[in-house]
């Protein structure tokens, strides 16, 4: 039986959904979120050269279309704790040299050896309760080099209440009530506090989705 480590949590996936998750992800938005995601990944600029940290990868379809931008010295390394997960994710780049999969929990101290030029999350970090969520940002501030980019793509910052009906509906019944206390955030102040900076967004889905860049200075 699948045990969360945060029992609220909807972004910690039992095995059927992992397994199946990409192929649920294309049905249930019709084929949204693959157009969606293609933007998302364009906005980030990546270059040529860059390495590339992906927190909570899963099956590694971002960082697939992160592959594209990148020439033969570009690299991506993805984190994830899932089983299912991982095994989608190596079958995915089992030809291509420039990816690997590490098995870590991006939510306690760790430590990689080396540096990256960017660190991308989508969708994970508003699934943690908010004292765990600072874990994160420090993981992704301590293997950023000097000036390197921590994207997060997420919710936005928005009143719940102000919603209209049926979008609050959907909200609140896909959604756990980490992502209720995430969305009242002001992440860049918090962001601020732990040495980023230079912020960019870009918004989504009538503003209510956000790619938030933070520079570390």
């Amino acid at each position: 039986m699948h045990k969360k480590l945060y029992p609220e949590s909807g972004v910690e996936l039992n095995p059927f959904i992992s397994k199946n998750y990409d192929r649920m992800m294309n049905i249930g938005s019709a084929g949204f979120y693959s157009r969606f995601i293609k933007k998302v990944i364009a906005q980030m600029k990546i270059d040529k050269d860059d390495h590339i940290l992906d927190l909570g990868c899963g099956t590694g379809r971002n960082s697939k279309l992160m592959t594209k931008y990148l020439g033969e010295n570009g690299r991506i390394t993805g984190l994830d704790i899932s089983p299912e997960m991982e095994q989608q994710f190596k079958e995915n780049f089992k030809d291509d040299e420039r990816v690997t999969f590490k098995n870590q929990r991006i939510d306690i101290p760790f430590d990689l050896g080396e540096k990256f030029d960017k660190v991308f999350i989508s969708f994970v970090i508003h699934g943690f309760p908010h004292e765990v969520r600072f874990e994160v940002i420090k993981n992704a501030y301590n293997h950023l080099k000097p000036g390197g980019a921590f994207f997060i793509l997420d919710f936005a910052e928005f009143d719940m209440d102000k919603m209209p009906a049926l979008y609050r509906f959907i909200f609140k019944k896909v959604e756990c009530v980490y992502a209720f206390d995430f969305i009242k955030r002001d992440w860049k102040e918090i962001l601020s506090g732990y040495g980023f900076g230079g912020f960019e967004e870009h918004h989504y889905m009538k503003k209510y989705v956000r790619l938030l860049k933070a520079v570390k200075r």
